[in-house]
């Protein structure tokens, strides 16, 4: 069984989030870093700080619409409280 992630990243040069969405975790993580993804590459390296899995592909891309919006923020920022105090910028942005 296929399963497919939605997963937040923290871009440790700029300290910004990015929310994406994937089939294989591991692999997109490092095609991020490696300066592959046109979205992120200026923004390596990346840092793994939050991921769900999903049974198919259309929850997955669902969810990820949902963390990308006012709510999703707002859920992620509780559900990431403790790394958020830790971090310089409290904020996550749409992308």
């Amino acid at each position: 069984m296929t399963m497919y992630y939605s997963y937040v990243l923290l871009g440790k040069r700029d300290n910004r989030f990015y929310t994406g969405c994937t089939n294989d975790l591991k692999n997109r993580l490092l095609e991020h870093n490696a300066g592959r993804v046109r979205s992120t590459a200026y923004r390596a390296p990346l840092e793994l700080i939050y991921y769900e899995a999903c049974v198919n592909r259309d929850d997955a891309l669902r969810r990820e619409r949902f963390l990308k919006s006012g709510k999703g923020k707002g859920f992620l920022k509780k559900r990431l409280a403790v790394f958020l105090e830790g971090s310089r910028q409290n904020k996550l942005e749409r992308y």
